[in-house]
């Protein structure tokens, strides 16, 4: 099983890349979102509410592809501490 674990833990360091590029570019995405609440049609202009939508739509086409890969990486991670501690429990034993 310890075979196995120099080879997760590359490749969850090939998972961490795309990972944090995708974090990086939603961050940018919404850096310059406002925070406003629309109460109204009436009280907000028709290009704020246009850009609001512009920044959700680019949010939301991202957002599915950050949870696998972020879900992906917390898995295999798990996985390879779950492995290690396995492996040291089982040397402490003989």
């Amino acid at each position: 099983m310890m075979n196995a674990l120099p080879v997760l833990i590359v490749v969850l360091g090939r998972l961490y890349g795309p990972v944090s590029g995708f974090a990086g570019l939603q961050r940018s995405i919404t850096r310059y979102e406002e925070n406003q609440l629309f109460l109204d049609d009436a009280s907000a202009s028709a290009n704020e509410q246009q850009q609001q939508s512009s920044i959700l739509r680019k949010v939301n086409k991202v957002l599915p592809m950050l949870r696998v890969l972020g879900g992906t990486s917390a898995i295999l991670t798990i996985l390879i501490i779950a492995i290690y501690t396995w492996d040291c429990w089982q040397k402490l034993q003989s």
